[in-house]
């Protein structure tokens, strides 16, 4: 009974979902493309050269953090399983663009359907997978009840409940607790995240604890070469670059505010700053203009020249290339009570990390860098500005502080592996 209400109110949203769709296809184009696929018809369900029938195991991953950090995972299982095709879903059109630009057509791509029983069902009755592999914590009773009924195993990867979130589960017990019941795996990122798991009701035996699997981020040779390419190209002058990663709405203020008071010490930084969403680059542009800051636009092939103040990453999928070529990284999303984003992609580098105190969603990495001595928090502009003039003017203290931060990615791999076994025992059954 829950479950159906829950059914009938999103049915009574639909109207304002259509119209929040269309609305924000003023700035994003793409939102108003595809809406078929969001009902679930989809486009025929078949491989790069039109084999239909294949086996499909399922992926969903909503937008572009998580299609970013699901690629080793897909390209992983494409060796493993070439006999089967990858269906890859997201939810927004940054995560499409992502999936296309990543992988092509070796896998099959479309957005995920509305959590509505109807389209769940044509979705499923199209589709047809042996699995279902969820990233983190997206989870939609209808969608894990179609397979439920379908026998069709959910693993939920890679996943991580924050104390606020089991709190909003048991308010809603009742729907919640049914959905939770039909997942097959919950591989938890930490014991901490099992532990919620656990106290939502969930059999000790579905929940595995397998590590963080963005940890196992692999940089290619390719990607060294391209890092120190750009890095070649922004250091006129053997100028300091410093890197601001994922900024939400609220931050970039802050960043600026800290930007300057860094130029009064080091006056030849630049500072590289990347928005998370792409229908914020404009109004970021148009802020540090109004700020007084020289911009140079990277989506619009514009190069910083020596008097370049501030390099706008408004590009999408270069952000780990710039993690390589800065000498320190503050990873937004952590200013606002967003939660963060992905410590470990700097880390990985061998950068020096910094945030703000918002990293809820990334709490265990958080404490092992900040134990490890490879991350700094700060809260303020001027606490930022302090941390980013410490590290430049102290480049061994600069590189101890990255080499802490790789050797915690270093020493916490294996999650990949881990997630895999049990990927293995699912699609065996």
């Amino acid at each position: 009974m829950p479950r159906i209400l829950y059914s009938l109110f999103f049915y009574l949203l639909m109207p304002f979902v259509c119209v929040r769709l269309f609305w924000r296809g003023r700035l994003v184009p793409a939102y108003r493309d595809r809406w078929q696929e969001r009902f679930g018809l989809i486009p025929p369900v078949t491989d790069a050269k039109g084999v239909a029938g294949k086996e499909i195991i399922w992926i969903h991953a909503v937008s572009v953090g998580e299609t970013m950090a699901a690629v080793p995972l897909i390209r992983r299982l494409q060796n493993l399983y070439p006999e089967c095709l990858i269906a890859v879903t997201t939810s927004t059109p940054t995560g499409s663009e992502r999936v296309r630009a990543l992988l092509g057509d070796s896998v099959y791509h479309c957005y995920a359907p509305y959590d509505l029983p109807d389209a769940v069902s044509r979705f499923l009755d199209r589709l047809q997978p042996r699995i279902l592999i969820i990233k983190e914590t997206e989870l939609w009773p209808n969608i894990i009840h179609g397979c439920y009924r379908r026998n069709i195993p959910v693993l939920l990867a890679n996943a991580r409940l924050s104390a606020k979130s089991a709190s909003g589960y048991r308010r809603f017990s009742l729907l919640a607790k049914p959905m939770l019941a039909e997942l097959a795996v919950v591989a938890a990122q930490h014991r901490d995240d099992r532990q919620r798991f656990l106290s939502l009701g969930l059999p000790e035996a579905r929940v595995q604890i397998t590590g963080n699997v963005k940890f196992d981020l692999e940089i290619t040779a390719s990607q060294r070469q391209q890092a120190a390419s750009l890095a070649r190209q922004w250091r006129a002058s053997a100028r300091p670059i410093w890197l601001v990663a994922s900024t939400h709405k609220g931050e970039d203020e802050l960043i600026l505010e800290a930007f300057r008071r860094i130029l009064d010490a080091f006056p030849q930084t630049l500072l590289v700053l990347v928005p998370r969403h792409p229908d914020r680059f404009d109004q970021v542009a148009a802020l540090c203009r109004s700020e007084g800051f020289t911009v140079a636009r990277r989506g619009k092939g514009q190069q910083p020249t020596p008097d370049t103040q501030v390099l706008l990453g408004d590009t999408m999928g270069e952000l780990p290339l710039f993690f390589g070529a800065c000498d320190v990284a503050f990873v937004a999303g952590s200013l606002v009570p967003v939660g963060g984003h992905n410590l470990m992609e700097p880390a990985a580098w061998g950068v020096p990390v910094l945030a703000g105190g918002h990293l809820f969603n990334f709490a265990e990495a958080s404490t092992l860098l900040l134990a490890a001595g490879g991350l700094e928090i700060c809260n303020s502009p001027r606490e930022i500005a302090q941390a980013v003039c410490g590290l430049l003017e102290n480049p061994q203290r600069c590189q101890r502080q990255g080499s802490a931060a790789l050797a915690v990615v270093e020493a916490n791999r294996g999650a990949m592996g881990r997630l895999l076994a049990i990927i293995e025992q699912l699609l065996a059954r």
